[in-house]
């Protein structure tokens, strides 16, 4: 809790129980992104197999998002938190709810490996993997800010996410290219589409999850403001001014 630059508290097992629904929703995490990465190798690999016990795995995702929400709830109703305390169990009460949804996400794309694609279509995928691998990172980051609470990682990952938009946008635009030359590709190339769609909607939830880590470390909630804004909420108000 140290490194974090939390105060102490007079009853030690508050610190305990903070420390250990946090390292919960850090091993979420973990799953969610192995989740992630694995779907993507499915799809890569053709791999039926994994893509079936990817599908299985879900459940365990909403079992922990359930697990940590009573942690946090009895840790309310317990301790009473204030300060930068309440706004961590604020934090993780979001952050889990947005990793549960990008396990959905995961599930969906792993559906797409259970599909097979002619030669034509295996363009597609590749296209997929680029866009999967750069949300995939972003993932990977933004769990990494949230384990230290790095308020400069997290708005770097923050960042990112306008180049993800422009591999989905770029993407969309040469599916929809291959369906109107060949509609018998149709129904293939739009489980392609609802891939790359959740891709770019996990991006959106990585977002999110660096927002509430701003949040927690700023006191400030950065949701809907302008680039310039939040900026200046990261990198102090002197910033952009001549």
């Amino acid at each position: 809790m140290d490194k974090l630059n939390m105060s102490r508290h007079i009853s030690g097992k508050f610190n305990e129980e903070l420390e250990a629904v946090r390292n919960q929703v850090l091993n979420m995490g973990g799953l969610v992104e192995q989740q992630l990465r694995d779907s993507l190798y499915a799809i890569e690999k053709s791999d039926h197999e994994l893509a079936e016990k990817i599908l299985q795995r879900d459940f365990n995702i909403n079992a922990m998002e359930v697990q940590i929400d009573e942690a946090c709830v009895q840790i309310i109703a317990k301790r009473q938190p204030a300060a930068s305390d309440l706004r961590l169990v604020i934090a993780i009460f979001k952050t889990i709810s947005d990793l549960e949804r990008i396990g959905d996400e995961a599930e969906r794309i792993a559906r797409v490996a259970l599909e097979s694609f002619n030669n034509d279509q295996q363009q597609f995928l590749v296209s997929l993997e680029n866009l999967g691998q750069q949300v995939l990172s972003m993932l990977h980051n933004v769990l990494d800010a949230f384990a230290r609470m790095d308020l400069d990682s997290a708005y770097e990952v923050h960042q990112m996410d306008a180049q993800a938009d422009r591999q989905y946008e770029a993407l969309t635009r040469q599916l929809m290219t291959y369906m109107m030359e060949d509609p018998r590709g149709i129904p293939k190339v739009m489980n392609v589409l609802w891939s790359a769609r959740s891709l770019e909607r996990i991006g959106d939830r990585c977002q999110n999850i660096a927002e509430y880590i701003i949040f927690f470390v700023k006191g400030k909630d950065v949701r809907h403001v302008s680039a310039e804004s939040m900026e200046r909420t990261v990198k102090g108000p002197g910033v952009g001014k001549k």
